[in-house]
């Protein structure tokens, strides 16, 4: 499997939204889902979207690839120096490319990359109570369920309980 991840560049978020599709599994509220579930791509809102993305302070954006095509993003949001602690979110783009391990692989870069080079001790993470694929992948890779919070498990790993 042949999947890198790299910082995010303008051209390669338009590549991703272009073939975007949204998913259920991150919707708590299904009639939300069924108002926006036919997403049409638009160029301004993916440059607003990618503008505010970098303009996060605290915030590192990745493409990921796979044979040189953008199928997805992950996210290391809110690191801090202080508390040596960052966040981690990913997002696939669409069906064709879930369920093949490519996502897992992308979360384990990222998680590299985090305690690596940005330093961190502890990365959290959470995900919608009713998004078992998720929870599933977060457990796989060492991250320990700590609670629940406005319908998301929380989750953290510690560098110490790095797979």
């Amino acid at each position: 499997m042949d999947i890198r991840i790299e910082p995010m560049t303008r051209e390669q978020m338009h590549e991703m939204y272009q073939a975007f599709q949204m998913d259920p599994m991150i919707f708590d509220d299904m009639e939300l889902f069924e108002q926006v579930k036919n997403y049409i791509y638009n160029p301004e809102k993916v440059d607003m979207l990618y503008d505010m993305r970098m303009d996060e302070e605290g915030s590192h954006l990745f493409a990921v690839v796979l044979d040189d095509k953008v199928i997805g993003e992950v996210g290391l949001r809110h690191n801090s120096d202080e508390t040596k602690e960052c966040e981690l979110s990913v997002h696939m783009m669409n069906d064709s490319v879930k369920g093949k391990g490519y996502g897992t692989q992308a979360e384990k870069l990222a998680i590299d990359y985090a305690f690596d080079v940005l330093g961190a001790e502890s990365i959290f993470a959470e995900s919608l109570i009713k998004n078992a694929r998720s929870q599933h992948i977060m457990e796989k890779l060492g991250f320990r369920y700590f609670g629940e919070n406005e319908g998301f498990k929380q989750y953290r790993l510690v560098r110490e309980d790095r797979v």
